[in-house]
């Protein structure tokens, strides 16, 4: 049987599945202008997430990521949570979200079958949040975060964008927040996107001085498990709490990529910066299709290149992250 391998050795047991492009924040370094809808086909409903999610789980696809734009947009989320936690083989069902709806809406996630959360917090001090993500929301976002906790999910996380000038030297702050708390903090090292250049200029910084200062600071690397994001993890036995570094131009990022995208229209991405896409959404009209649609996707996956182009300045197709998913 077809297998999610490609041909480089690499099994994709996680799928990060787009809901919308559509966001409500204006992040400086992703949609500072705001989302402005295209007019565009709609994206996809819960039948074709349905039929997506049993192709890929047929093909050993363990778990899946709900992603956007913002997903909690969709007020159809806790029944597409629900359509993912009841497919057969899949595990682990986890959102991305800006935290907006999280103090409303993180209970009845959870009882949809969500197993964990990240939740976007660039910034730990309510101005600079604000001057971030064009929102002053972060009092309802830490709030939601500290509800979250409490809900029993298998992981709780934070994504930060380090940003030069803005947050990157927050650290202490976050090593304050970290300390009595089971939540891990991911810093993610700013991506070049095609409509980002000069913001990418400015503000950019690598992830590789944030690890060598853990390390100097007596923090150590956990095992990867071989369904877990691209962060490299670091624990310390005095914190309760975790850091996660993602470095996307680091030598070796792309060896252990362990994940396909697919967007809110129904693209298989075979990376956040390829330079095509595979249309699937023909193959999601009816439950018929179904082992033409794992055939589609076990064959696409043999076109999947070694890693981005991000080192050559190359971002593909990818305009913003918004529009993938990250």
């Amino acid at each position: 049987m077809a297998s999610l391998v490609d041909g480089f050795g690499r099994s994709f047991p996680y799928l990060r599945l787009s809901l919308t492009e559509a966001c409500n924040f204006r992040c400086s370094y992703c949609l500072p202008d705001g989302y402005r809808a295209n007019g565009r086909p709609t994206f996809l409903e819960q039948d074709e997430i349905r039929r997506l999610l049993r192709g890929f789980a047929g093909l050993g696809m363990r778990k899946v990521r709900l992603t956007g734009g913002e997903p909690s947009l969709r007020k159809d989320l806790p029944e597409i949570i629900a359509i993912a936690a009841g497919t057969p083989g899949v595990r682990k069902v986890a959102l991305t979200t800006n935290g907006c709806l999280l103090l409303k809406k993180a209970r009845q996630w959870r009882e949809a079958g969500l197993t964990a959360l990240n939740v976007s917090v660039d910034s730990l001090d309510a101005a600079r949040f604000q001057a971030i993500t064009g929102h002053d929301r972060f009092q309802d976002v830490i709030d939601g975060v500290e509800l979250a906790l409490g809900l029993g999910f298998d992981s709780v996380k934070l994504n930060a964008v380090l940003l030069r000038g803005l947050n990157d030297d927050a650290l202490p702050q976050w090593l304050d927040y970290l300390r009595e708390r089971d939540v891990s903090v991911r810093f993610i090292e700013l991506m070049r996107t095609g409509d980002n250049k000069d913001y990418f200029e400015r503000h950019h910084v690598r992830a590789e001085t944030l690890r060598q200062q853990l390390l100097d600071a007596g923090w150590t690397l956990v095992p990867r498990a071989a369904d877990a994001g691209p962060a490299l993890e670091f624990r310390r036995p005095d914190y309760r709490g975790r850091i996660g570094i993602i470095a996307p131009y680091s030598k070796d990022f792309c060896s252990g990529c362990n994940r396909l995208r697919v967007t809110a229209r129904g693209d298989l991405r075979l990376c956040l910066f390829g330079e095509f896409g595979i249309p699937l959404r023909p193959l999601l009209q009816s439950d018929d299709d179904h082992e033409a649609l794992m055939g589609r996707i076990a064959t696409q996956l043999g076109l999947k290149a070694a890693g981005h182009g991000l080192h050559q300045g190359n971002s593909g197709i990818t305009p913003h992250l918004a529009s993938i998913g990250g």
